[in-house]
């Protein structure tokens, strides 16, 4: 199984989009620096995740969360989830 996950910067509010197999690795691998591009900005908080049978299909997910339509779908969805974020 593969994962596209959506993690809030505690400390600024940013969204990060990424995909994996092992959730748990990656969100402990942000969370201790060890990704270059949130290093900076964590710790981070797990706020959305969806299951793919594939990485293909996980990735194609991910990439049309980072467009313009799917940040505005991802918007809604977390507005759904009651998530509150900074813009």
């Amino acid at each position: 199984m593969y994962y596209v996950y959506v993690l809030a910067s505690l400390k600024n509010g940013r969204l990060y989009t990424g995909h994996t197999n092992d959730i748990q690795r990656r969100l402990l691998e942000h969370n201790s620096g060890q990704t270059p591009s949130t290093r900076s900005k964590g710790p981070y908080r797990l706020i959305h995740l969806e299951k793919f049978p594939s990485r293909s299909e996980a990735y194609c997910r991910e990439m049309y969360f980072k467009t313009g339509q799917g940040r505005e779908d991802l918007k809604i969805i977390l507005r759904r989830m009651k998530f509150i974020f900074r813009s």
